[in-house]
């Protein structure tokens, strides 16, 4: 390999591409590539610390805040309500279970 790839090697690339591929699909595939890299690209320069213009004209999203739970009494009553639930469904499963094993 004294130079790499030449002129006909890439030839012969992009021509098992379109084989493979289909001269439909690449446009489309070119296309998904361009926005992974562009996305990509915005990322890695968010993580960098250097954020497009875009962000900085971006107007702060509000956020929401979940309304509080009552006292923790309600959620113990919630999770022996659901244990309670849990126990009777699987009451239900084994008596179904043994009506099929006597069948």
């Amino acid at each position: 390999m004294l130079n790499g790839l030449q002129p006909w090697h890439l030839i012969i690339l992009v021509l098992v591409v379109v084989l493979l591929f289909g001269a439909k699909r690449l446009p489309d595939a070119a296309r998904s590539i361009g926005k992974s890299m562009k996305i990509f690209k915005a990322e890695t320069k968010d993580l960098t610390g250097d954020k497009p213009a875009a962000h900085e004209d971006a107007v702060p999203a509000e956020t929401k805040q979940i309304p509080a739970t009552p006292a923790a009494t309600s959620t113990d009553q919630q999770v022996a309500d659901l244990q309670r639930q849990l126990d009777e469904l699987k009451r239900q499963q084994a008596a179904d279970q043994t009506q099929k094993n006597a069948s």
